[in-house]
């Protein structure tokens, strides 16, 4: 069974740090990734990351401030927070999956999220 189990979140003022860890179970993923869900609005997508960690993407709106990371051997992977900002506010939710045909991703699973909130 697979399990996907976010923890890390929190409280911060602006410009502060988090890190936010999800620790996956049950097989693995060549693709991990973090989505976030702010309130009233639709889940969009925030950064990804392939097997080796070679290959990161970003959404625009965190790009040069958040960081994902992964270690395979603890099957688990990390996004870093710098710089949050009161639009960083929502529920991060950790998302598993793999590439498929026409260089998409397939996201198979996901966590139950855990919320972040940036105090101005």
């Amino acid at each position: 069974q697979v399990q996907l189990v976010e923890s890390g979140g929190g409280l911060v003022q602006a410009g502060g740090s988090l890190r936010l860890s999800c620790a996956a179970s049950g097989r693995t993923f060549s693709r991990m990734g973090w989505f976030r869900q702010a309130p009233g609005k639709e889940r969009e997508f925030a950064a990804a990351i392939s097997w080796s960690g070679g290959s990161t993407i970003y959404a625009d709106s965190v790009k040069g401030r958040f960081t994902i990371s992964r270690d395979n051997a603890k099957n688990t992977v990390y996004l870093q927070m710098n710089a949050l900002k009161p639009e960083d506010t929502a529920d991060y939710y950790c998302a598993a999956g793999n590439m498929v045909v026409g260089g998409t991703i397939s996201w198979s699973y996901w966590g139950q999220g855990t919320q972040v909130t940036v105090s101005s």
